[in-house]
């Protein structure tokens, strides 16, 4: 997806699409990070820091469980 700039005030603002913020279920309140490698902007939503571990634990919980059968599933 190619996107432009647009001016907005003083500055200039990018216009993400509907269906890019749904996927990542992002809305006009979501905190954003925005950081660069030198070469590209990377942002990204700033997540609740409880529920990122929690989903953490879920993850692993769920690997740990069911890990080898999913490892057999995928052969």
């Amino acid at each position: 997806m190619k996107k432009r700039l647009v001016k907005h005030g003083n500055s200039l603002a990018l216009v993400i699409d509907k269906g890019a913020l749904e996927l990542l279920e992002i809305d006009a309140d979501t905190p954003l990070r925005i950081t660069t490698d030198g070469h590209c902007l990377i942002v990204t939503p700033v997540r609740d820091e409880e529920e990122e571990l929690k989903f953490k634990d879920a993850l692993a919980e769920g690997n740990r469980r069911y890990g080898k059968i999913l490892k057999r599933l995928a052969e």
